[in-house]
């Protein structure tokens, strides 16, 4: 069977390394922010965001006792990122739904995601990419996952390549998009 994670992770490390600045735009637990923490090093960078702040909390412990002093954790919303993020990023994640273990009423939104994958792609470094899973299991997620891709359809071939992974015959299980930017020639 596919583990979503580990092909995430292998598109991500195909375009990353020691030095890099990233992003993870959807914080959570922190487990993608200690991941690409650990793959950027000490010369690398990460910006970290979260509306919750027991998420900004526990990421935080989490990096203190595993990574290299190299992130900046953001409680605040991802459409911000532009506010925070001020050079090109080599890549940037999101999860979307809501904190495993958290309270599912809060949940991210197509009112505040769509911008901040805008504002992602806006902020990619040639031959960068954003990775946003999508978990179709509820309402709020379904919607998004349809405007998400709706929005990447519309994105020109020439600046962005588009692509989506998804279990076809499992129409419930989480999916994601893959946006890279071109590299320079």
């Amino acid at each position: 069977m596919v583990d979503l994670l580990s092909l995430q992770k292998s598109f991500i490390l195909a375009h990353i390394g020691e030095g890099d600045t990233v992003a993870d735009f959807t914080m959570g637990n922190g487990h993608d922010t200690e991941f690409l923490s650990q793959t950027v090093g000490e010369k690398g960078h990460v910006y970290a965001f979260d509306i919750q702040a027991s998420a900004v909390e526990s990421t935080g412990k989490r990096l203190s006792q595993s990574c290299p002093d190299n992130y900046t954790l953001i409680h605040a919303s991802h459409h911000l990122a532009a506010d925070y993020i001020k050079e090109p990023i080599k890549a940037g994640m999101f999860n979307l739904g809501w904190l495993p273990g958290g309270d599912k009423s809060i949940t991210t939104l197509r009112s505040t995601t769509l911008p901040a994958i805008e504002t992602a792609i806006s902020l990619l470094a040639p031959d960068g990419i954003l990775l946003v899973a999508i978990y179709p299991g509820h309402e709020e997620g379904d919607a998004e996952g349809r405007e998400v891709g709706e929005y990447l359809a519309s994105l020109s071939k020439y600046k962005v390549c588009a692509s989506c992974f998804r279990i076809i015959n499992s129409p419930t299980s989480p999916y994601f998009y893959i946006i890279e930017t071109k590299a320079e020639k």
